[in-house]
């Protein structure tokens, strides 16, 4: 899948707000504001459950990967996931 296709569709998703259970987060972290250089997706079985969290890095902008992003949707499709939530921006990594 291209990268636009996959930034569009997660972006459709996250658009469509809360709508209950599985649910994933998106977050980007990076050694700057500027560059995402790692992106962790916590996947939510169902309110209460434990949160399980995948991490993805690149040595470049991962939203701009192409892979990572392809990944993205195809964890999105495989959990049925009702909900995606993106943090906004970049989080420094510690």
């Amino acid at each position: 899948m291209n990268l636009d296709k996959s930034k569009k569709r997660i972006a459709k998703k996250v658009k469509m707000g809360f709508k209950g259970y599985p649910q994933l987060s998106i977050a980007y972290f990076g050694d700057t504001a500027d560059i995402a250089t790692e992106v962790v997706v916590t996947f939510t079985a169902e309110e209460g459950a434990e949160p399980q969290d995948q991490r993805f890095a690149g040595q470049s902008e991962v939203r701009e990967d192409e892979v990572i992003q392809s990944a993205l949707v195809k964890i999105m499709e495989r959990t049925d996931a009702k909900t995606v939530l993106e943090v906004e921006g970049v989080s420094i990594k510690h």
